[in-house]
C-alpha cells in the first residue's frame, strides 16, 4: 500500500465534502469551493469526518494514482480552510510593483510597464513595492500564477535582478575580470 494513499484525511469543522458519480468531489469551506474529477479506478469514501482513498488492485498505474488522489484531496481540504500563498520578491534598481484596480502593475526595467490580471479565485496583495503575495484556495492555480508573474522578469545570475520566490536561492556567477593580456 502507498504510505501516503492509505492515510485518512481528517475534515476540520466547517468543511463539507460531496462525492458524486464519476468520482467528482466538491469540497466547500470558509475560504471557498473546489471541485475536481478524480480517476474512476480510485474509490473515495466519506465516513463521518474522515475521507479514505482505496485502490482496486496493485497495478503500477493504480499504485501511482492512489497517493496522487489522496494528496490532491488533502490539498483541496487545506485550501478551503487556510488559503495557500506564495510570496515573490522584486530585486533591482527602479523595479517596483503596485496594485491598481485589481491589476498588478510592474516596473521591471523595460521601456513600458507590465500589467498582469490575476485569474478568478486568486487574490494579490502588495505589502510594499518590492513584495507580491499571491493567495488562493487552489494550490495549483496559486503556483501557476506565481510562475507566470516570475516569468515576466526571471532573476539573472550576475546581479540577481528580477522577480524571485521568497525562499529561492539564486546561483550567482562571477562577472568578467576586465584584464586582457
Amino acid at each position: 500500500m502507498s504510505r501516503i494513499g492509505r492515510m485518512p484525511i481528517n475534515l476540520p469543522a466547517g468543511v463539507d465534502v460531496k462525492i458524486e458519480d464519476g468520482n467528482i468531489v466538491t469540497v466547500t469551506g470558509p475560504k471557498g469551493t473546489l471541485t475536481h474529477q478524480f480517476p474512476e479506478a480510485m474509490t473515495i469514501t466519506k465516513d463521518g469526518d474522515t475521507i479514505t482513498v482505496t485502490r482496486p488492485n496493485d497495478l503500477k498505474e493504480n499504485r501511482a494514482l492512489h497517493g496522487l488522489t489522496r494528496s490532491l484531496l488533502n490539498n483541496m481540504v487545506q485550501g478551503v480552510t487556510e488559503e495557500f500563498s506564495k510570496t515573490l520578491e522584486v530585486n533591482g534598481v527602479g523595479y517596483r510593483v503596485a496594485l491598481e484596480g485589481g491589476q498588478l502593475v510592474m516596473n521591471l526595467g523595460f521601456s513600458h510597464q507590465v500589467f498582469v490580471q490575476p485569474p478568478e479565485g486568486i487574490t494579490v496583495e502588495v505589502p510594499d513595492p518590492n513584495h507580491i503575495v499571491i493567495k488562493g484556495c487552489d494550490k495549483q492555480q496559486v503556483g501557476q500564477f506565481a510562475a507566470e508573474v516570475r516569468k515576466k522578469k526571471p532573476p539573472e545570475p550576475y546581479k540577481g535582478k528580477g522577480i524571485k520566490y521568497e525562499n529561492e536561492v539564486i546561483r550567482r556567477k562571477v562577472g568578467k575580470t576586465g584584464v586582457k593580456k
